[in-house]
């Protein structure tokens, strides 16, 4: 199994765009479940990762948090920003090997945000292959760099297999 070189800085970087990503689609689970902050505070609490740069267990449970309110509610498209969230919270916990699973840290924010775009469209794949654009656009050359170090995504059948092999081709090139 292969090692991946990530730094700190790294993380920072992959957690700000992670955070970018997820924030996106935020109001999609906002507009469905109005009282529900822990998807919102676990933006707020990898934001400050970002800043400060010290992985703490409070970014571990707030990522949690955000995957049961995923959980919770009862719409497709806000249920998949809250999934956006929890992955990117949990972001900066990548490891350092080589993984498969590892690379969902990576991919997770983007594709998952995507996935809530479509939803909330009445699913319509244009406007996540336009959300997944967007996050390409917007990643950094370390985004990339992690990516690359990554196993290559194969195809899939699912539409977040799709949308997920779609990212990691792009930010490989």
């Amino acid at each position: 199994m292969n090692k991946v070189t990530i730094s700190e800085e790294d993380r920072r970087l992959l957690g700000l765009w992670a955070a970018d990503c997820a924030e996106r689609v935020l109001p999609l689970f906002e507009a469905m479940a109005p009282h529900d902050t822990r998807p919102c505070e676990a933006i707020e609490v990898l934001r400050a990762f970002t800043r400060a740069g010290k992985r703490t267990g409070q970014l571990r449970s707030v990522a949690w948090a955000a995957h049961t309110a995923a959980r919770e509610v009862d719409d497709p498209a806000a249920a998949a920003a809250a999934r956006a969230v929890c992955y990117a919270a949990a972001a900066p916990y990548i490891h350092s090997l080589a993984t498969p699973h590892q690379a969902k840290h990576i991919h997770g924010p983007a594709i998952y945000a995507a996935r809530a775009r479509e939803l909330s469209a009445g699913d319509d794949a244009g406007v996540g292959d336009e959300e997944v654009r967007w996050a390409i656009e917007h990643a950094s050359q370390a985004v990339r760099e992690l990516a690359r170090q990554m196993p290559a995504c194969e195809p899939g059948r699912s539409r977040l297999a799709v949308l997920r092999y779609q990212l990691d081709a792009a930010l490989r090139r």
